[in-house]
């Protein structure tokens, strides 16, 4: 559904908006699109104007008798005026659509009354037309000219209005009836009362099946503007989303940090737009890298905002501490106070002495935490010290994981969507396809062993949609020349 608009300070509606039940009708673009409408019928008014003043013109000077040429102007003068008045609605009109302001009530009222006003000032100068005589104008195809305007008037967008219409038509026909039996005698050959009511009747009837028309063409209307409103929507999500995304893969680091005997890479790509996993490495002023990787629970937009909070709060507390165990107790005390009851947050952190070649890791829940030794060629894999940030607070993590590392070892981190995506059997890529992947890249670069992981990972899922969001580090000790 279209939003409401209000105009400002405005406390008038148009006949259109006031008198119908489908709220529809009362958004901006709506109004806009009724005023468009009404240009387009006003365009039609007058080129109905030309035509019939064309045609008159014509028959007067080809088979017409003195007198008829004799009422043309008359006839040019009553088609000018209400030409005249056509062209002021439409100057009027097309400034309200620039300034993007609807008509009031009042406006919309006395244009109508106006405009069917014209065909029956017309019909009483036919009548005084010796050649048809009285009667005989009042089933003249003159008469045809209310369809005319109760046509055009489906172009108004309003039911009602063209039930009016019609309504007003009837009426004036029925007045120039009243007046001609009221002042001239009846003749041979003119009809009784009951046909003239019959042509009243139908002229009445053609406003309310305009009416109706003028329904089904503003449901048309409605659901065009709809979906466009909608089609603008999405474009807009879809711009905020690729903004969120750009700013949030600017959170992530551009470059591996200084280390010369270690090889450290880092990867992500979300399940959508943007996602709640990320990687990252500090260089501290110890000389020490914090190298972390966490996901937040779910993906989208509410775990990017929660990922971003998390990242400063981590960043914050490596550059003011140097105690692991305090850092994951502080950054999980925050975590608590500021997160949802359904969300929460695994991390781990490695915190690389590059001169020792010696590493402490620490787990808020995070795993797989793969280990790989390169001189036995096989795993080591560490369990998690800790519940997952935010959960309950005054949590105490245990104590950090040390290890030191040797040429080819590697420290493998990666959230769950690389070995939870499943094929299209539901059978998941699982932890020991994940290690086989490592093992056959051990010789490569950390870069290339994470878009190993991928590669396999996409063959096993043969088409699948990723469902979770992708993040992976290799932290590498280069192997000796």
């Amino acid at each position: 559904m279209l939003a409401s608009y209000t105009g400002n300070g405005e406390k008038q509606k148009s006949v259109a908006t006031h008198m119908s039940a489908l709220p529809e009708i009362q958004s901006e673009a709506f109004k806009q699109a009724v005023l468009r409408s009404e240009r387009i019928r006003i365009l039609g008014m007058l080129g109905t104007l030309a035509l019939l003043l064309t045609i008159g013109t014509v028959r007067a000077l080809l088979i017409g008798t003195s007198v008829e040429i004799g009422l043309l102007p008359r006839l040019f003068w009553l088609v000018g005026c209400f030409a005249v008045y056509e062209s002021l609605m439409l100057v009027r009109v097309n400034r309200r659509i620039n300034s993007r302001q609807d008509f009031p009530a009042w406006v919309w009222s006395v244009n109508l009354f106006v405009e069917t006003m014209f065909p029956t000032v017309g019909l009483i100068l036919l009548t005084k037309t010796p050649v048809l005589g009285p009667y005989r104008a009042l089933v003249a195809p003159a008469v045809l000219a209310y369809f005319f305007f109760i046509i055009l008037s489906t172009l108004r967008l309003s039911p009602l209005l063209s039930r009016l219409t019609g309504l007003f038509s009837s009426a004036g026909y029925m007045a120039v009836t009243a007046y001609t039996f009221w002042h001239y005698p009846f003749t041979e050959g003119a009809f009784s009362l009951p046909v003239y009511v019959t042509y009243a009747i139908m002229i009445l009837l053609g406003g309310f099946i305009a009416g109706a028309v003028a329904t089904e063409i503003r449901k048309h209307v409605i659901a065009s503007l709809q979906e466009a409103e909608t089609r603008r929507q999405i474009e807009r999500i879809e711009q905020d989303l690729s903004t969120a995304r750009s700013i949030q893969q600017g959170l992530l680091p551009s470059r591996p940090p200084a280390a010369a005997e270690f090889d450290i890479a880092g990867w992500n790509l979300p399940a959508d737009a943007t996602g709640g996993d990320y990687f990252d490495w500090q260089e501290l002023p110890d000389s020490k890298i914090a190298v972390s990787l966490a996901d937040v629970s779910g993906h989208g937009i509410g775990p990017a905002l929660v990922m971003a909070v998390c990242r400063a709060y981590a960043r914050s507390s490596f550059s003011t501490a140097k105690d692991l165990q305090g850092i994951m107790g502080h950054i999980n005390e925050l975590l608590v106070n500021d997160l949802p009851s359904e969300r929460f947050v695994t991390y781990v952190v490695a915190l690389l002495d590059p001169v020792k070649s010696q590493v402490q890791l620490i787990s808020a829940g995070h795993g797989p935490l793969l280990l790989y030794n390169a001189a036995r060629d096989e795993f080591q894999n560490l369990e998690p010290q800790g519940i997952p940030f935010g959960l309950f607070p005054g949590f105490p993590y245990g104590s950090p994981h040390h290890f030191e590392m040797t040429p080819g070892d590697m420290l493998v981190l990666t959230t769950d969507g690389l070995f939870e995506w499943a094929n299209a059997e539901d059978e998941q890529f699982g932890l020991a396809r994940l290690k086989a992947a490592i093992q056959a890249s051990r010789d490569r670069p950390a870069a290339e062993v994470i878009a190993h992981l991928y590669t396999s990972v996409k063959e096993f899922a043969g088409g699948t949609q990723q469902q979770d969001d992708l993040t992976a580090v290799v932290l590498k000790r280069k192997s000796s020349l």
